[in-house]
């Protein structure tokens, strides 16, 4: 098929004629607003709602890019105790120099007849502990302990606590919470009265059958039993395996005679030979050794096993003894409270 010249020109004026058009159309889209590049333009979609416990996904995308801050994981005091102690928190704006917290404590650690103790949460460590020199800390806490052998925590006794934390408060700039003292009063007598129904302190009496001994007599003899000499005078300790622990049991005779000039002068009828039950643990059978300790030190010193009323002591005794000791050893338990433990051993005390 020939193409003709004015066939040629028709299409020649058709392409300027395109063109004319294809200009126009592009100086009036450079002449109007920016629009986005259809073949960049992506369907709009939505994020997945973050999974629980996803921190990056919770914090955004920009926390992704960022380091994360390494904080020190709060763990549990050992010497505070929200099962006996009433707790106070002190919270305070910027860390506070060990130095600063100590010259504020208190004068006296106690409340009455009641313990108390302030600690600091190490702003490096996490660790709650008694404030040090050289130290800083992040928080405060301090415990006011609601119960011990002397009774109930009273309110006159909870006042003294505030009284004392107040100004410790305001010593160190910090802000200070209290529980409701009539629920913390409340909580002391509740405790007081399981405490008095569960705390438990053998003795019994080794009494000579024939000649007396003299306080150094007794000394040998129980140190091959191993028994050593206590912190108090007329008091010999059988010590537990675990350092810093309370003596399994203790031996005690006459304070006077052990404190006289020539304490060999002197001449003992009567040992008392006790087993502090909350204070070691049940598994290392504490009732059992305070058994056999028993008897290995009436045989060496030829003395009768009474009890506190001078009746001798037979085995049926022991073994009814040990029946109830097993049911105080399943209540204290039952109670967070085992035989031995941090708080058991505070309580009892």
């Amino acid at each position: 098929m020939s193409v003709t010249l004015t066939q040629l020109l028709a299409m020649a004026g058709g392409v300027v004629l395109a063109g004319v058009v294809a200009h126009g159309a592009w100086a009036a889209r450079k002449a109007g607003p920016r629009r986005a590049d259809p073949l960049r333009m992506e369907e709009p979609h939505f994020d997945a709602p973050p999974v629980p416990g996803d921190a990056a996904a919770e914090a955004g995308p920009l926390a992704v890019s960022l380091p994360a801050v390494a904080r020190p994981l709060r763990r549990p005091s050992a010497r505070i105790d929200a099962l006996i102690d009433a707790i106070a928190t002190i919270t305070i704006e910027h860390p506070v120099a060990g130095e600063l917290a100590l010259q504020h404590q208190p004068g006296s650690r106690r409340a009455g007849t009641k313990p108390l103790q302030i600690e600091g949460l190490h702003a490096e460590t996490g660790e709650w502990e008694l404030p040090a020199p050289g130290q800083r800390y992040s928080e405060f806490q301090a415990g006011l302990k609601m119960a011990n052998r002397s009774g109930a925590l009273n309110e006159i006794e909870y006042s003294e606590f505030v009284q004392k934390i107040q100004a410790f408060a305001d010593g160190i700039g910090g802000f200070v919470q209290f529980p409701d003292m009539l629920d913390v009063v409340a909580r002391a007598r509740e405790l007081d009265q399981f405490a008095a129904s569960h705390d438990a302190q053998l003795a019994l009496l080794l009494r000579a059958r024939g000649a007396a001994w003299t306080p150094g007599f007794v000394q040998q003899a129980a140190a091959r039993h191993g028994f050593v000499a206590g912190a108090l005078p007329g008091r010999l300790v059988l010590p537990s395996a675990d350092e810093g622990a309370p003596p399994v049991l203790t031996l005690q005779f006459d304070a006077q005679a052990a404190l006289a000039e020539d304490p060999e002068a002197l001449s003992l009828r009567e040992l008392t030979l006790a087993l502090d039950v909350p204070q070691t643990p049940a598994e290392l059978e504490p009732f059992a050794v305070w058994q056999e300790s028993a008897r290995a030190l009436a045989r060496d010193l030829e003395a009768e096993v009474c009890d506190d009323r001078g009746q001798v002591l037979g085995l049926h005794a022991f073994a009814s003894i040990d029946v109830e000791l097993k049911k105080l050893y399943e209540a204290l338990a039952e109670r967070d409270l085992a035989a031995g433990s941090p708080a058991a051993r505070r309580l009892f005390s």
